[in-house]
C-alpha cells in the first residue's frame, strides 16, 4: 500500500457484482459501466480495527440479541469528551438502527409541526409526511458563495403548531459547518419560538477546515432539555451497512416519547454493528485523522476541476465527502440523465428539494475521482 498511504485509501477495491447497493444501481441498466458517486457509502475499507473487532465477534460463532456494553458505553463518552468537550451521563443514550430512524421517530415523539431549511438530505422531508406531521420547509440562501440560514423567511413559516425544527448539523448535501455566530443565532431563534431541535449530526467527524464541531445541545442547558441528537460512526468509519446509531436525549421527559415513540416498531442494534461502534470510537483515531487529509485532498480535487467547467459552479466544503454543484447553466431538463449517458452517476437535487443541482461523492480513491472528473467535464462538453 506504501508508506504514503498506510490504510489503503487509494486502493480500488472492485465492488461490482457484490452486495453494495451504491455499485449495483446501474448493473441491470442499459449503461452498466456508469461510475457511481451518488449515494454516501465511501469506496474505502473500514479501519483495520473495525474489522479486527467484527472478525472476534464472528469467530465467537454466537449471535444472540445483543445490548451496548459497558465497554462501547465507555467508547462513546469518552469519543464524545474527547472530540468536542461534550460529557454526557450514559443513561441519555437512546441506540438505534440507524438515524432515518431518529428522524422519524423523533416526528412521532413530538407533537406539532416541522421545520427545516433546504436543500437538505431527502429524509428530513419524508419523516414528517411518514409521521402525519406538517412540514415547513425554507430554503438556505447563497451570498458569496457561502450557504446561510434566511432568519425572516424562517420565522414567517412558523406556525402556531410548530413545534420541531430538523437541523442538518453539518448540513448535508451543501458541506456547511455552522459556526459559532450561525449557531447562536439558531439557539436564539429555538428560544424565541420554543422550538423542540433534532439535529443530525451524522458527519460531525468529518469536518475538513481548521474548526471543532459542536453539537447544538452544547449551545446552553435550557437547549439541551429540548435537544435530540442524532450522531452514528456510518458515514466517517464507512460501515453504514452495520446499522448502529444513537440519539443523545438530556431531559427524561423528552426521552421517555422517545423511547415510546420507538416501541414496537424499531428493532435492536444488530450484535456487528455494536461491536464495529465500540472499535471505530475507541480504536481508529490514527485512520480518521488518514481519512480527512484524503478527503481534504480530494475535495480540493474537486473544486479546482468544477471551476474549469462553466457554467458549473460549487460553494466551498467545510464538511462531509459530497460536493454540491449547481448545473442550472447547462438549461438541461434531466442533467442527472444527461450525465449517466456520459458514464457519470450522481444524486439528483430534486431529491434534496433542489432541482437544477447534482450532488458528487468525493469519498473515493483518487484514480476514481479523476475518472469521474473525466466523465463530468465531458458530459459538460456535450451538453
Amino acid at each position: 500500500m506504501g508508506g504514503g498511504d498506510p490504510f489503503g485509501f487509494d486502493r480500488v477495491i472492485d465492488r461490482r457484482g457484490s452486495d453494495s447497493l451504491k455499485w449495483s444501481r446501474y448493473a441491470a441498466s442499459a449503461q452498466p459501466d456508469v461510475l457511481p458517486l451518488w449515494v454516501a457509502d465511501m469506496d474505502f475499507a473500514a479501519p483495520p480495527a473495525v474489522i479486527a473487532a467484527l472478525q472476534r465477534r464472528v469467530a465467537h460463532g454466537v449471535f444472540g440479541y445483543a445490548e451496548p456494553s459497558p465497554a462501547l458505553t465507555a467508547a462513546l463518552l469518552g469519543h464524545l469528551d474527547r472530540s468536542y468537550g461534550w460529557r454526557i451521563a450514559a443513561d441519555w443514550l437512546v441506540w438505534l438502527p440507524g438515524l432515518v430512524s431518529g428522524l422519524n421517530v423523533a416526528c412521532r415523539a413530538v407533537d406539532g409541526g416541522v421545520l427545516t431549511a433546504t436543500p437538505v438530505y431527502p429524509p428530513f422531508m419524508s419523516a414528517p409526511r411518514f409521521s402525519g406531521r406538517a412540514l415547513a420547509t425554507v430554503p438556505l440562501l447563497q451570498d458569496d458563495g457561502r450557504w446561510r440560514w434566511d432568519w425572516p423567511a424562517m420565522a414567517a413559516a412558523l406556525t402556531p403548531d410548530t413545534r420541531l425544527l430538523l437541523l442538518c448539523h453539518p448540513h448535508n448535501p451543501v458541506g456547511r459547518a455552522w459556526d459559532d455566530g450561525e449557531l447562536a443565532a439558531l439557539a436564539d431563534f429555538c428560544r424565541r419560538h420554543e422550538l423542540i431541535v433534532c439535529s443530525d449530526e451524522i458527519h460531525c467527524d468529518l469536518i475538513l477546515d481548521a474548526r471543532r464541531h459542536r453539537p447544538f445541545a452544547m449551545l446552553g442547558d435550557d437547549l439541551a432539555a429540548r435537544s435530540i441528537t442524532l450522531m452514528a460512526p456510518s458515514k466517517t468509519f464507512n460501515i453504514p451497512g452495520l446499522g448502529c446509531a444513537f440519539a443523545v436525549i438530556p431531559d427524561a421527559g423528552l426521552r421517555r416519547a422517545f423511547t415510546r415513540a420507538m416501541a414496537g416498531i424499531v428493532p435492536h442494534v444488530n450484535v456487528l454493528g455494536l461491536a464495529a461502534c465500540e472499535a471505530a470510537l475507541g480504536d481508529s483515531a490514527d485512520w480518521h485523522a488518514a481519512l480527512l487529509a484524503v478527503l481534504r485532498r480530494n475535495r480540493d480535487r474537486v473544486e479546482a476541476a468544477v471551476a474549469t467547467l462553466p457554467p458549473l459552479r460549487m460553494t466551498h466544503v467545510e464538511a462531509t465527502y459530497l460536493a454540491w454543484i449547481d448545473v442550472r447553466g447547462l438549461s438541461l431538463l434531466h442533467p442527472q440523465r444527461h450525465l449517466e449517458m456520459h458514464g457519470l452517476g450522481l444524486s439528483d437535487g430534486a431529491d434534496f428539494g433542489a432541482p437544477g443541482w447534482l450532488r458528487l461523492n468525493f469519498g473515493c480513491p483518487l484514480a476514481t475521482l479523476e475518472e469521474a472528473l473525466r466523465r463530468l467535464a465531458a458530459g459538460v462538453a456535450a451538453a
